[in-house]
């Protein structure tokens, strides 16, 4: 009997290659001869030797391997996997937007200058602030360039007004923070300083007031947190932080928790990034492309990264690079344009019903929590955002299961794993985000299966701890992977 074809695991495919297979022919070239250094040249090019086909049905092969946000659900927490509707494939593929080259002459690229400018207009109702960059091609790259900003804006407050200033190389993060915030602030030169969380999930104010001092440069906050959390307490945060001379960052990776319903400027944030490909539909996994557009108050205007799509006094539209203090640029020509055009179409097919995404979001999640939480430990049990935290914990004490293995055996089912591990502040955590894009039928099934391997925890932990069983590899060194990737073949 023959094994099922997804669980054949795929060759290498150098190791497909059989001599004198080809599938391609090169005419004889007509370029003159060059001379090169020896240095430069190789002896002999090991390329595998396959035909047309063959290369066509790896590719294929390994391809059906794969799993994504098309094929399945994916709960990933924290990073919103939400579907992303083709039509706006489609409309950034139209040859109007793809095939413009970044040199053009800006009167001959008014439509999509127009439609750029009109997308800030967007995020600045949407999202609050008085003006965005574009620029940033992911979240990460968005918080690096709202921190560059945070810093010019105190560099030059010390040099013009207070000397105290120079002193404000501290930026405080919670313990509960992604960690690609205490990594930001690292690359742009300050020192992250950790507040502790209090027992309702939030930024512990008593302990807040604490750390923050005259060298507190700013905050990083994401709200609702990495826990789904919505942090109450938030006002009186951004006054502690302004009081104290900081300024307040918002890191909008769980902004879809917030559409339609509260505006992050609102709240007492100076700057933010926001991530289009999870807020706004666009795709998002597998190194990108992503966009990262960062929002600023009045205030921090002058240090957004030139150049700045404006609208002119005779109503058409061009580039501004004048600001004397920008921090310059951060991404070659304007940043991702295909991910921002997906990003504008997303919001304009919902139009006023934006606000459902949030809502349903929120709905989701608290529907999944309720029906988990008899089954698994909360370590806060209330009302969450568009995202939630369970444990393993009871799991690892009885029955030695870990969440690795809860999140391996759910990929048996068909579903992706959650993100495990994260928040660091609970124990065996699974990090759940169903999102608003998911339907009943999907969460009900999602709901019934982690009962059921909640339940073969205690009949059959053993299953348990050897999944998966359906996939070519079932447990790779993860950490060996991570620490000593192989990045190039070698016979």
């Amino acid at each position: 009997m023959s094994l099922p074809e997804e669980t054949i695991p795929e060759k290498l495919i150098f190791d497909l290659s059989h001599p004198g297979n080809c599938g391609v022919f090169l005419d004889e070239s007509d370029v003159p001869p060059c001379s090169l250094s020896p240095q430069l040249l190789r002896s002999n090019l090991p390329l595998p030797e396959l035909s047309e086909i063959e290369v066509v049905r790896h590719f294929t092969r390994l391809s059906r391997l794969n799993f994504g946000v098309d094929l399945g659900f994916y709960p990933l927490g924290s990073c919103t996997m939400k579907y992303n509707p083709k039509i706006n494939e489609e409309m950034a593929a139209l040859v109007g937007f793809s095939a413009v080259h970044p040199y053009t002459d800006e009167g001959k690229i008014q439509g999509i200058l127009e439609l750029l400018y009109n997308f800030e207009q967007y995020l600045k109702t949407l999202l609050g602030f008085s003006a965005y960059t574009f620029q940033p091609a992911a979240g990460a790259h968005g918080e690096l360039t709202a921190l560059m900003m945070l810093k010019a804006y105190h560099e030059d407050k010390s040099q013009n007004q207070n000397p105290k200033s120079q002193k404000r190389n501290e930026i405080i993060v919670p313990d509960s923070s992604h960690g690609t915030n205490p990594a930001s602030v690292s690359m742009v030169g300050f020192k992250a300083v950790v507040v502790k969380s209090n027992q309702n999930g939030g930024v512990d104010i008593d302990e807040l007031k604490k750390v923050v001092s005259e060298r507190t440069a700013g905050m990083m906050l994401t709200n609702p947190n990495t826990l789904g959390i919505f942090d109450e307490n938030i006002l009186q945060i951004a006054e502690v932080i302004h009081k104290a001379g900081g300024l307040l960052y918002y890191d909008g990776a769980n902004a879809n928790a917030l559409l339609g319903q509260c505006r992050p400027s609102d709240l007492g944030f100076d700057l933010a990034h926001f991530n289009l490909h999870k807020s706004f539909a666009t795709p998002h996994g597998g190194g990108g492309p992503g966009a990262g557009p960062v929002g600023v108050v009045e205030k921090l205007v002058p240090y957004l990264p030139n150049p700045r799509i404006i609208k002119k006094p005779d109503q058409t539209f061009g580039f501004d690079s004048s600001a004397k203090q920008s921090i310059g640029k951060v991404h070659s020509f304007y940043g991702n344009i295909g991910v921002i055009l997906k990003a504008f179409c997303y919001i304009k097919l919902l139009g006023k019903n934006i606000a459902s995404v949030s809502e349903d979001a929120v709905l989701s999640a608290n529907y999944v929590m309720r029906k988990l939480k008899d089954y698994y430990y909360l370590p806060y049990a209330r009302t969450c955002q568009h995202e939630f935290v369970i444990s393993a914990k009871w799991q690892k004490e009885k029955y030695g299961v870990k969440a690795l293995d809860i999140a391996k055996r759910l990929i048996d089912f068909g579903f992706h794993p959650p993100t495990i591990y994260f928040p660091l502040i609970v124990e065996e955590a699974l990090m759940i985000e169903p999102t608003e894009t998911e339907s009943k039928a999907t969460l009900d099934r999602f709901i019934e299966v982690m009962i059921g391997i909640a339940k073969e925890c205690e009949t059959d932990p053993e299953k348990v701890k050897g999944a998966p069983t359906t996939t070519v590899i079932s447990r790779p060194d993860e950490t060996r992977a991570a620490r000593s990737p192989i990045l190039k073949w070698e016979s």
